[in-house]
């Protein structure tokens, strides 16, 4: 028997020993599928539930609310307000067209706007909503609300709309929002700007402090299917607001200036404060309604705008250039004082007209204005003055001077669009032509014409810094710490001269041969000073001199352009206005007017004193 049991028990042994080997190996390999889930469930595990919740979590950006805009004493200028509209799913509506003219029969629709539509829904996927209309009245809604069943896919929306409720007076001072297109996106990457209907500012103040009124966006994470339609939410993280931007603008003022504004064919003005630069209105006209670019402008808008001579869509008050003509000559005159080639007691007599070389220049008196001293010749505004002082000056002095009062350069302005203007020197023009300059040039130049070009805003700052006490203001809109603790350095000017200077423009006004007598301020305390302009838009010729042809009778577009610059009171400057009239034909009959209504009116709401802003005039120290 044992003999027999030997095979078989070696056989065993064979077995088991093959049994070891395997499930030796088996338990190696579990080992190592254990090792691997082990660190694929917990080393890596963060990372491939990030991977999994991705193939099945969307991440939505929620739109924040922008932030509205208000003058300096809470009056909003740019709001949100509730905005009802009509949105339509394209793979829910059996057939989107016609579901678009069911719509476009109870909403009065046009033609173009359902084309419109029917495009916007080709460029996205069929399961997001499509905006057909919105600003929808309530009688509207109800329109739609009760044929719901019969609009598959139709659906009314709440959002919110960008509404200007000062309308025209504030368009190109606030600007307004519009839809992002192509160009936006290639300058901001912002996922935010991709969202359906998402306006950003597209002028003005919207425009410029655009990031800041647009907020910061939220997230909301949902369920998707696999074809990306949302299925529930998950989590969110709402947005945040926009900025509030409160403004130095009176919004009563600003109203005001645009009414005044709106009696001339195509104006602009600006009225600051000569101390801190806050600026208290700025206008251009004619204007637009900045509503009507929150949402489908229509075509025949557009180009009427586009076409129009007066160029409605321009902010005249920054990027508006004009020969500053005689709101020059103070410039003209405190160079000559600050170089010595004129006294202040300095006389030159006026025949009418002024020889040089060859060259005859024509003051605007024919007669001429006899025996002027600096005073006099500002009162009066003597051409034939400022000539004899250029010829002594020279270019380089005069543009020097008017650099010094802000002319030819930008503040930086918050609006943007600002422009320079123009200060012509000899440099200037050597780079520009390859030529010389000339001596009959800085004579022209003298008293604002030629080369030299100036905008409204330009035009008050140089005035606020000659009657302020020499102080280099420069003009603000926007309301910061930044802005209302700054103290604005001493020019280097002599303070004598910059009181002969106030007592020319004092009697331009205030005196019986000054040049705006007729716009003086009746009210006590209130009187203003200023200077007139009138500024050439194409050359007098001789014979037009000689058959005594009127200005008034010549086209619109060869008219002189009108110009006025001012401050108030007299007393003690604290307000400071520029008004441009294009081809007003005179600064004393049309400017000058404009001026003392603005002047005027400002004093009597005086936002300086309401507004608890402390005086720093600096004259006379």
């Amino acid at each position: 028997m044992d003999h027999l049991d030997a095979p078989d028990s070696q056989e065993k042994r064979v077995f088991s020993r093959r049994a070891f080997v395997v499930g030796g190996a088996q338990a190696a390999l579990l080992c190592v599928l254990g090792g691997r889930l082990a660190w694929l469930q917990v080393s890596q595990g963060d990372r491939y539930k990030t991977l999994s919740d991705k193939n099945r979590i969307d991440t939505n950006l929620i739109p924040p609310m922008r932030g509205e805009i208000f003058d300096r004493y809470g009056v909003p200028l740019a709001v949100n307000k509730q905005n009802f509209r009509v949105l339509v799913i394209p793979e829910q509506a059996k057939d989107l067209e016609t579901v678009l003219r069911s719509v476009k029969k109870m909403l009065n629709l046009s033609e173009k706007h359902i084309t419109e539509t029917l495009k916007d829904a080709g460029r996205s996927a069929k399961f997001i909503p499509v905006e057909i209309t919105d600003s929808l009245k309530w009688e509207d809604v109800a329109k739609i609300e009760v044929n719901l069943p019969d609009l598959p896919g139709v659906s009314i929306d709440e959002n919110q709309r960008r509404t200007y409720p000062f309308s025209e007076a504030t368009a190109h001072l606030i600007g307004y929002v519009g839809a992002v297109n192509q160009a936006d996106l290639a300058k901001d990457d912002n996922p935010v700007l991709r969202q359906p209907g998402f306006k950003i500012g597209k002028t003005g103040l919207e425009k410029n402090f655009d990031k800041e009124l647009r907020g910061l966006s939220g997230t909301e994470h949902v369920e998707v299917n696999v074809i990306g339609r949302e299925v529930r939410q998950l989590k969110n993280k709402p947005s945040a607001d926009g900025a509030r931007l409160s403004l130095t603008v009176d919004a009563e003022l600003q109203r005001f200036t645009q009414e005044r504004l709106g009696k001339e064919r195509s104006a602009s003005a600006v009225v600051m404060d000569a101390h801190t630069g806050e600026v208290y209105a700025l206008s251009s006209s004619p204007s637009f309604d900045p509503n009507q670019f929150t949402s489908r402008l229509s075509a025949a808008v557009w180009e009427e705008l586009l076409a129009s001579v007066e160029h409605p869509l321009n902010n005249k008050a920054i990027s508006g250039q004009y020969p500053p003509a005689s709101t020059f000559k103070m410039i003209t005159a405190l160079a000559a004082l600050e170089a010595g080639v004129m006294k202040p007691k300095s006389t030159v007599f006026c025949s009418g007209s002024y020889e040089y070389g060859s060259d005859l220049f024509h003051c605007w008196k024919r007669a001429g204005h006899g025996w002027v001293d600096a005073i006099a010749a500002l009162q009066q505004s003597c051409d034939t003055y400022f000539y004899k002082l250029a010829t002594d000056l020279g270019i380089d002095k005069i543009a020097e001077m008017a650099r010094r009062f802000g002319l030819g350069e930008k503040y930086d302005f918050e609006l943007g669009g600002e422009r320079a203007g123009l200060i012509p020197d000899k440099n200037w023009k050597l780079a520009r032509f390859g030529r010389r300059w000339q001596r009959g040039e800085t004579i022209i130049a003298s008293i604002g014409q030629g080369y030299v070009q100036s905008t409204p805003l330009q035009l008050a700052v140089m005035t606020s810094r000659m009657v302020n006490g020499g102080r280099a203001v420069e003009p603000w809109v926007v309301n910061s710490r930044k802005n209302a603790n700054k103290t604005w350095p001493k020019m280097k000017v002599n303070h004598k001269h910059l009181a002969l200077i106030k007592e020319g423009m004092d009697r331009v006004v205030g005196s019986e041969k000054g040049t705006a007598k007729a716009s003086q301020i009746q009210v006590a305390g209130f009187e203003m000073g200023g200077k007139t302009g009138t500024s050439q838009v194409q050359r007098i010729t001789m014979a037009q001199r000689r058959a005594g042809v009127l200005n008034e009778n010549l086209p619109w577009k060869e008219r002189h352009h009108a110009l006025f610059v001012g401050y108030a009171p007299v007393h003690k400057p604290r307000y400071v206005c520029s008004v441009v009239v294009e081809h007003g034909i005179g600064g004393s009959r049309t400017a000058a007017p404009l001026g003392h209504d603005l002047l005027l009116e400002v004093q009597k709401r005086a936002p300086a004193k309401a507004a608890g802003t402390k005086q720093k005039s600096e004259a006379g120290s």
